[in-house]
């Protein structure tokens, strides 16, 4: 391995010469070891971008490459964590981690009660379980073996207490441990996608009940400055019935993930009564770390999450927000003087948001489990205009879109999901699930209720035109039930014990009722 020496920096986009390297491999650079990864190489040269700031770096000081590409450790002691864009803890180093600090990632000196499942003389498959950790009251942590390893158990533990260091079991030639190290950039394997078929129930009434998401599936969530995309994943963090939830904060305010931590520590999770965070990951990369970190948190976020789902896992990704991970994008591609496409953004923007959506999915795991991951993207537009490169983008790739409304957030209506602007592809996999889970007119009701909903909408512009007096009593009883949904249904208080999350029995209820006063009126409107 030759180390080379820096010719040039731009930032955090570094020119180093005489070096040989692999593509996306890990380096040490300078004298103060900061990381960073290979992102471009021709024969003469290597262009590396930084994950830490830059400032007091020069010319000739050495960069040393790891043979090792930029990866995720996975492991116990990931759920109830924080971590910064590419996974170096947070909780013990303070909100920003110093320059050229190394630390492991995760705690090498806990002890862990291992329950082992295996014994020597036993073949083993890429993926296999072979033990348990009780890694938070809420969740069981189970032990795999590497995709990429497979054969006869030479050396196998009893049941006791371990670190994440200490061998377990040997196979083949390859000493087992309870951490794996996976490339952030590289999907995890999986033995079989399968058809997204069961729904992550929300408790938020206009997301169960008009834009469905399954579990295993894709949404965005665009909205202006002010019109609640974070609170609205907050609500999905909290409330849904996901095994897990990976938090990014990708580019966005510290204040923000100050709240979800704080939040998150004091909650009780209602699915299984334990705190909240014990089965929540935090992944925070603030809009003032480095703009490169923010670029791979994303990555790290996913992985962490196909692990969970190897697990046999749900898992949901809450990553707020896509849009500034397209904006570290395009300030990494400008400094490497790419041809710009559409306002900046590089060419290969929808290849990228393509690649890291394609990561969702419901999968048999190599393991034999069933698991999911779930992937709620913010989109942050400009100006609240959705027309820009990245949420065009982004609607291409993703199967559900909840809209938020300016208008309705003006007037402290929330969720400001617009009910006309946004959809959901997901109603048909669906179906069937409503049907037989909640009830036969599940469907049947939210119809009625949309309908009423579009018609509203429609008499809207006569309204403007000619008022609402000169209406038939029919047309009028439209506008009033309408008023009525707005308010009573898809109006909720993110503060209220009772209104916060509401379950999907109590959605149909309440539907019911509001049809129910709609056809008793409309027989004396006639």
């Amino acid at each position: 391995m030759k180390t080379g020496a820096i010719f040039g920096i731009n930032g955090p986009v570094l020119t180093v010469i005489g070096g040989i390297y692999q593509m996306s491999e890990m380096v040490k650079i300078g004298e103060q070891n900061l990381t960073g990864e290979v992102i471009f190489l021709q024969a003469d040269k290597a262009i590396i971008q930084a994950f830490e700031d830059t400032a007091g770096l020069k010319p000739g000081e050495p960069v040393e490459g790891t043979g090792q590409p930029l990866s995720a450790s996975l492991g116990p002691g990931l759920l109830g964590n924080i971590f910064d864009g590419i996974q170096r803890p947070l909780k013990e180093m303070g909100l920003f981690m110093p320059r050229g600090v190394h630390v492991d990632n995760l705690d090498v000196d806990k002890p862990w009660e291992v329950r082992m499942f295996i014994k020597a003389g036993d073949y083993l498959s890429p993926g296999a379980i072979i033990a348990e950790v009780q890694e938070t009251p809420a969740i069981i942590h189970r032990i795999m073996i590497p995709p990429e390893v497979a054969g006869d158990v030479s050396f196998a533990v009893t049941d006791g207490k371990y670190t994440i260091t200490d061998t377990l079991a040997t196979v083949g030639s390859v000493a087992i441990t309870m951490t794996q190290s996976w490339p952030i950039r590289i999907p995890r394997p999986a033995s079989l996608r399968k058809t997204p078929h069961l729904p992550l129930i929300t408790g938020q009434r206009v997301i169960d009940t008009f834009f469905p998401i399954a579990k295993g599936g894709t949404a965005a969530i665009p909205g202006g400055f002010g019109t609640g995309k974070t609170i609205t994943q907050h609500q999905l963090a909290k409330w849904s019935d996901a095994d897990i939830i990976v938090y990014i904060g990708c580019g966005e305010r510290g204040n923000e993930m100050t709240e979800v931590l704080e939040d998150f520590s004091k909650l009780t999770d209602p699915r299984t009564g334990h705190a909240l965070m014990d089965r929540t990951v935090l992944i925070a990369n603030t809009s003032n770390m480095p703009v490169a970190a923010r670029e791979a948190s994303i990555y790290t976020g996913i992985t962490i999450a196909e692990y969970y789902r190897d697990m046999g896992y749900h898992v949901a990704i809450m990553a707020d927000s896509t849009s500034r991970w397209a904006e570290a994008l395009r300030e990494l591609s400008g400094r490497l003087e790419e041809m710009p496409a559409e306002e900046g953004y590089p060419a290969y923007l929808a290849s990228r948001l393509a690649g890291f959506y394609e990561r969702a999915g419901y999968v048999e795991a190599l393991s034999g489990q069933e698991g999911s991951v779930t992937i709620v993207g913010a989109v942050s537009p400009q100006g609240a205009d959705f027309s820009e490169p990245v949420t065009q983008h982004t609607k291409r790739f993703v199967r559900c879109f909840w809209a938020l409304d300016r208008a309705l957030a003006y007037e402290r209506h929330f969720p400001a999901i617009h009910w006309l602007s946004s959809y959901s592809d997901y109603k048909a996999d669906l179906s069937e699930w409503y049907a037989q889970e909640v009830s036969p007119d599940f469907e049947a009701c939210r119809d009625a209720i949309f309908r009423i909903l579009y018609e509203e909408s429609q008499l809207q512009e006569i309204v403007k035109l000619i008022g609402a007096d000169v209406l038939p009593k029919s047309q009028q009883l439209i506008l009033e039930i309408a008023q009525l949904i707005r308010l009573t249904y898809l109006q909720q208080n993110a503060y209220h014990p009772d209104d916060a999350c509401v379950p999907l029995e109590k959605q149909l209820k309440m539907m019911r009722k509001i049809l129910k006063v709609y056809e008793e009126r409309k027989s004396h409107a006639i």
